[in-house]
């Protein structure tokens, strides 16, 4: 507190400083899949590249199947994995890796997925949501489409939503892999029925707060940006891409990209222009959104005939400078090379082998892949030409989860295992 015969200028400053620590405080955070801007993109800055044989590992635990990610907020890791029948949300302690709380979430059945499944997909299944943590709470999305809201102190359940049979849900082959996303005062989510295909939910009650659209969902996480001064929910559907209002879901633009059989790319966005991408012979493609008055345009910038150049299945890349970088290609599982392409041309600039199927963060001007295979990759992201800054094989079992950085350590999972690393060995 300040003292009142303190000068209103010291007040200022004591007011000010508060706030810029309780900012880089927030700004260390991992609270969501794929980072505080859902972009893969850390705003923190940070030397990745360790001295000797690895970076400093700080801890490793089991992490039974699944491919959830881990987020990290509040001195907290969560993830989501399958015990014996049942799947959970645990938090673990961001100093130690010990378990603070285990949450139920249901029932853990993975349909064709693992062992059960295509030849190269062996090396386990399991949870493939993210938890989503935002204002205190753990918010949780399972392959059967029920949201979890949960105390993220002590796991205890808040309230919850069945879409599949309260919306009429129409769930897909191999099942949701999608994460929960939460904007100000709301959580969205894809997996209704007609008229109720596109779900907004207040995330401190659970009340409706707005359905609409007959579209039928993929496994992809939606993205919230502001693009032309609009705030705005992405949805990567069947059809396409389809942007609705954060505020009542009405839709603003659409971008047809229709495809057969599955995709779990988020939307990239850049500005005002906006990327996909789907395998199975489908590839990828960009538009450009405009705004004239209240109407949005989205124009063709590009699309590849096929899947061959960037073609995707779940590695969403991220962009930098009008490049995007990942692991951009369809089921080359521990061959798949990591990418550089030209955004606007969908143009390959160039590419490395011997990533397969991971998933790839930005920290500063440096990249951090996680292979398919467990190792952890530092690549200076630059289109010039590939540059390898330091390599480490960090787990065992199969990676197809994302990355996490917070407070300059790297959070990495796989079916078998998690651990977090420190770059800077201390």
């Amino acid at each position: 507190m300040v003292p009142r015969h303190q000068s209103a200028h010291y007040r200022v400053a004591y007011l000010f400083a508060f706030v810029t620590t309780a900012s880089a405080t927030l700004a260390a955070e991992w609270p969501q899949y794929r980072g505080p801007h859902q972009d893969g993109i850390s705003t923190e800055t940070a030397n990745l590249k360790w001295s000797g044989t690895g970076p400093k590992v700080a801890w490793k635990i089991p992490t039974h199947t699944g491919f959830s990610s881990f987020t990290v907020s509040d001195g907290k890791v969560f993830t989501q994995v399958a015990r014996g029948s049942r799947e959970v949300c645990v938090a673990l302690q961001a100093a130690t890796g010990r378990e603070l709380w285990a949450a139920d979430v249901g029932l853990a059945k993975y349909q064709n997925g693992g062992d059960a499944g295509a030849p190269d997909n062996k090396g386990g299944d399991g949870p493939r949501s993210t938890p989503t943590i935002n204002d205190g709470r753990v918010y949780v999305l399972t392959p059967a489409l029920v949201l979890f809201c949960c105390d993220a102190a002590t796991g205890k359940k808040l309230w919850s939503h069945d879409v599949m049979k309260e919306y009429a849900g129409r769930n897909i082959m191999w099942s949701s892999a999608a994460s929960p996303v939460v904007d100000g005062d709301l959580v969205f989510l894809a997996g209704g029925g007609a008229g109720q295909s596109l779900l907004a939910f207040n995330k401190k009650t659970g009340q409706l707060a707005w359905q609409g659209h007959d579209e039928i969902m993929t496994h992809a996480t939606p993205v919230v940006a502001t693009i032309l001064g609009e705030r705005q929910v992405i949805f990567f559907v069947k059809s396409g891409l389809l942007a609705v209002s954060v505020k009542d879901g009405q839709a603003l633009w659409r971008f047809p990209f229709p495809f057969r059989t599955a995709t779990a790319i988020s939307p990239v966005v850049a500005g005002d222009i906006v990327f996909c991408s789907a395998g199975y012979g489908v590839g990828g493609g960009a538009c450009k959104i405009a705004k004239d008055g209240n109407s949005f345009t989205a124009t063709e910038l590009w699309k590849s005939a096929n899947d061959k150049q960037v073609g995707d299945l779940w590695s969403t890349p991220v962009h930098h400078a009008g490049y995007l970088y990942g692991m951009i290609s369809f089921k080359k599982f521990g061959t798949g090379p990591l990418k550089c392409v030209e955004l606007t041309t969908g143009k390959v600039v160039w590419e490395q082998a011997g990533f397969g199927a991971g998933n790839v963060i930005l920290v500063g001007d440096q990249l951090i892949a996680l292979t398919d295979d467990g190792q952890v990759v530092i690549v200076e992201a630059t289109p010039t030409a590939y540059k390898e800054v330091a390599r480490f094989k960090a787990l065992s079992g199969k990676c197809w989860s994302t990355p996490a950085f917070s407070d300059g350590q790297i959070y990495v999972r796989s079916t078998k295992e998690g651990a977090c690393l420190i770059p800077s060995g201390k």
